[in-house]
């Protein structure tokens, strides 16, 4: 608690401050932060919304590593280097006066949205579609794209938006389609220059080839789901994807991989003599007896035994016995 002075003792401070024997410290004015603000590059965006537009993205860079790796055969590693928010017009003077652009929209999203590639990645990507390396010098070229080259680029960025679709669909349904591709900057205006747009930019390394792709959702396009764009959120649209979702998901596309299945009727050892005499009508014994179950093969492995016969007309084999883990032959 403050000690309250007497009169005597003010009395005393004030005649010591009159004959100089105590220097009043003057008042320091408070010094006001000015913060600039530009209105042409309003903040539209809270900081937690960028926090999860960057999580969205972080889960499409890791699904489109998986896709390119797959489907390139080849080293490649993509990952968010940031997210931003700026007018529509300084995102466009930001990236090369020849680049690839690819423009489309949502279902469930208003306007148009652009993916945008580097050309150094872009003919990366065409170089090994068409079976040569990922390891080119890319020159500048003064032309479009060729014919060809269209129609596998918007192959490719149709895949692109299938798992686009994939990393939002926990938190809404898109079903992105793609509209057309562009090389030149200034013939793709989905906005008003002044707009405020996401930019999300990602550094792609395909092989030894690196460069930028940028992904620009435009502010009208997510105004509908902006409430959505929360830690919380967020974090109970994560607690409401269940286990039995991702294992059933899962299963799905196993069953949808083609596996090669064999049935053996049986083996045969023969001399290069003897098969090159081999004529219509011979016959060759093999060493399976003919009352013996068969081996059915998926892959190198034997995983069932079998009978053959027929259904409706076709050769069909009926399953017998599944084999356990390691069998690799039935002798």
């Amino acid at each position: 608690m403050a000690e309250v002075l007497s009169q005597n003792e003010i009395d005393a401070l004030l005649a010591a401050m009159s004959s100089g024997g105590i220097q009043a410290k003057p008042v320091e004015e408070e010094q006001k932060r000015v913060k600039v603000y530009d209105f042409k590059r309003a903040l539209r965006f809270s900081k937690d919304q960028i926090r999860s537009l960057f999580r969205i993205h972080e889960s499409f860079s890791r699904l489109l590593t998986t896709f390119l790796s797959a489907q390139l055969r080849t080293s490649v590693h993509v990952h968010v280097a940031s997210v931003d928010q700026l007018p529509y017009e300084e995102f466009m003077r930001s990236i090369p006066e020849m680049t690839i652009l690819a423009s489309f929209e949502g279902s469930t999203l208003n306007g148009r949205m652009l993916l945008e590639m580097n050309p150094q990645i872009t003919f990366a990507m065409l170089n090994r579609y068409f079976g040569g390396t990922v390891a080119l010098n890319y020159v500048e070229r003064k032309t479009g794209l060729t014919e060809i080259e269209t129609v596998v680029l918007e192959r490719i960025f149709t895949r692109f938006l299938h798992v686009f679709h994939d990393a939002w669909k926990d938190l809404i349904e898109i079903d992105p389609m793609l509209l057309e591709l562009e090389t030149n900057p200034q013939f793709m205006q989905i906005v008003p220059p002044n707009e405020t747009v996401i930019v999300v930019s990602f550094s792609v390394r395909i092989g030894e080839s690196t460069g930028i792709m940028n992904l620009c959702l435009p502010y009208i396009a997510l105004e509908p789901i902006i409430p959505k764009l929360t830690a919380h959120q967020w974090m109970s649209q994560q607690r409401k994807t269940d286990s039995s979702e991702d294992v059933a998901l899962l299963k799905g596309s196993v069953k949808r991989i083609d596996l090669p299945l064999i049935v053996e009727l049986g083996r045969a050892s023969i001399t290069i003599e003897e098969f090159l005499c081999l004529e219509a009508g011979d016959i060759i014994q093999l060493n399976q007896p003919i009352d013996a179950s068969l081996n059915v093969r998926i892959g190198p492995n034997v995983k069932f035994l079998g009978r053959p016969g027929t259904k409706k007309g076709h050769i069909a084999v009926r399953i017998e016995k599944v084999l356990d883990e390691g069998v690799e032959d039935n002798e």
